[in-house]
């Protein structure tokens, strides 16, 4: 029965002469007055308590995204917040664009790791880049660039943080060997390193082991230390 209905029947079955007391006393213990105004706060609060809860996790996987925790740690990353986004709003435009820039930089970390010659880090890369979406064509053409590049024939040496740092002897002895290599094969040379001073001192070590000779190549700053000899074409 409506609930007007059962408001009317209520006063039906009162004494005429009543005074305005009880009525007032009925009304206001009548369940049906407290049922609205509940009903009406409650549907009122739920959108925007989903809605502050959709933005609280957009932000915070837009900050892991900039802090790269992509897909790490568990339940702290950029995509598990993406993820959780979509699941009360499947058409954020946000958390869709979200997932894109993940796979995109996964891609732009494999392309690093492959300029290093850091093939199987290049390729877990590609795996995550995958995991989050595998149809995108950005995948696919970091694939084959790093497919072309591990028969490219060059080749890479990786150095211990310490070597360098300490400017070892055996850290010196293996620059010279490389300058040495890079000179016999007119190899064009990419030194990375995680600052400027330690890549240039690097440099002077090769400068110096073919003394006279035009070392010809790059420096670069990355998480690592690393040389990579491009080795000419048309070796023999």
């Amino acid at each position: 029965m409506p609930i007007t209905c059962l408001f009317l029947a209520a006063c039906a079955a009162l004494p005429s002469s009543r005074d305005s007391e009880p009525v007032a006393s009925n009304a206001e213990s009548g369940p049906q007055v407290r049922v609205l105004s509940g009903a009406e706060v409650y549907a009122g609060s739920q959108p925007a308590d989903r809605q502050r809860l959709i933005a609280d996790l957009l932000y915070e996987g837009l900050q892991a995204l900039d802090a790269d925790r992509l897909l790490t740690p568990v339940d702290n990353n950029a995509h598990a917040r993406f993820q959780r986004a979509l699941a009360y709003d499947p058409d954020n435009e946000i958390a869709l664009q979200g997932l894109q820039d993940i796979v995109l930089r996964y891609v732009e970390l494999a392309e690093e790791a492959i300029y290093q010659g850091l093939f199987e880090e290049a390729r877990l890369m590609l795996d995550r880049a995958e995991f989050v979406d595998a149809e995108h064509p950005a995948i696919a053409n970091m694939a084959g660039q790093l497919a072309n590049e591990m028969q490219s024939g060059d080749l890479f040496f990786d150095f211990e943080a310490n070597g360098i740092v300490n400017q070892s002897d055996s850290a010196q002895t293996k620059l010279a060997n490389i300058a040495q290599t890079a000179r016999d094969n007119e190899a064009f040379f990419l030194i990375t390193a995680p600052n400027d001073a330690h890549a240039r001192w690097m440099y002077s070590v090769m400068r110096e082991a073919v003394e006279g000779y035009r070392l010809r190549g790059n420096i670069e700053l990355a998480s690592r230390y690393s040389i990579r000899l491009r080795m000419p074409d048309d070796r023999s």
